[in-house]
């Protein structure tokens, strides 16, 4: 408050006061608290004052006393707003008063708190200063952009040039966790306001090599059941069950780090943790829904059952001759039948 006339509304915005000059301060209110007396039913708030706040309160009260309502108020001000504005009853001595009303407990305790640590001396020393313009801001959310492309891109061609058609399997498999993903964060955007950032940006471009370690795991267990001798339909549904234990707890060994991240963190982190866990839970879906059914349909057709050269599959291309395949695949049979 300054020592001059001016005007100042309520917390609500519902009543507006001409405040007069600064009488008291409130480094000058020693104490402050909220409680019901004994044989009351309303709260009220007392307060103490330091010297000089009592002799100043006691000339304001004396002097308000004798006024009609409403000059007979003193507003109680926190940054501009008027939090209270009590009218003494009669001049008060001694460095203690009460304040009555309609209290609640919430009110009075807000209050309390407001005389008790509203106008604290307290100052800030500037320890670092960086501006950010939204130029730079979008700059570095590009930046992150072109970089997830590129990760993905790389995961792609590395998957065509070693296992050649199958590629196409981890393309497809990227498509739709890709477009899971943000599907769920435009959802996620209307419903809790969720924004992708430079840091959630990060957490995707980790997930796609998670990503890319699932479809690794899984199509080298079917590769080495193919080198034992079993033929691809068998071998994708072998492998699978292989594979099923070491994708799920890879995965939920990230989920969880990234959920401890997300609740230790705080800023730009949490987004990184979020999008991290997020995009791990959904590779999960992917592989076991889209990603081993599309294996399954794919082992029925001639290209890949026969190991054609293309396929990644191929006898060769696995470091196995195709008189041994054959040969491994022919005990294997031997087996089954004596088996049976």
């Amino acid at each position: 408050m300054v020592d001059q006339p001016l005007f100042a509304c309520d917390r609500e915005g519902s009543a507006k006061y001409l405040l007069g000059p600064l009488l008291i301060k409130g480094t000058n209110v020693t104490n402050a608290a909220a409680g019901m007396p004994q044989n009351q039913v309303s709260w009220v708030v007392t307060l103490s004052f330091d010297d000089v706040g009592t002799d100043a309160f006691y000339k304001a009260t004396k002097h308000l006393a004798g006024k009609p309502q409403p000059t007979n108020q003193f507003a109680i001000v926190l940054d501009s707003k008027v939090v209270s504005a009590p009218a003494p009853t009669g001049p008060i001595a001694g460095g203690n008063a009460e304040i009555s009303g309609n209290f609640t407990v919430k009110s009075a305790t807000s209050l309390a708190n407001v005389l008790k640590y509203g106008a604290l001396p307290l100052a800030f020393d500037i320890s670092q200063v960086e501006t950010v313009s939204a130029t730079l801001g979008s700059e570095q959310l590009y930046g992150g952009l072109v970089a997830g492309v590129i990760g993905l891109v790389l995961v792609i061609v590395y998957a065509f040039f070693y296992y050649r058609a199958l590629g196409l399997v981890v393309v497809g498999s990227l498509v739709a966790a890709a477009t899971t993903t943000y599907a769920t964060m435009v959802l996620l955007g209307e419903s809790m306001g969720f924004a992708l950032n430079l840091p959630g940006i990060a957490g995707v471009i980790v997930a796609i090599g998670l990503t890319a370690d699932s479809f690794i795991i899984y199509f080298e267990r079917i590769r080495d059941e193919v080198r034992e001798g079993r033929t691809l339909r068998t071998a994708i549904e072998t492998g699978w069950k292989r594979a099923r234990s070491t994708i799920v707890i890879a995965d939920m060994v990230s989920v969880l780090s990234a959920t401890v991240l997300f609740i230790l963190a705080i800023g730009g982190v949490k987004g990184f943790a979020f999008t991290l866990g997020l995009t791990t839970l959904i590779d999960l879906a992917v592989v076991f829904w889209f990603t081993k059914p599309l294996m399954s349909l794919l082992g029925r057709t001639k290209f890949f059952g026969e190991g054609h050269k293309l396929s990644g599959l191929d006898p060769e291309h696995m470091g196995v001759s195709r008189t041994s395949l054959l040969g491994r695949r022919s005990r294997a049979s031997q087996l089954k039948a004596k088996e049976a």
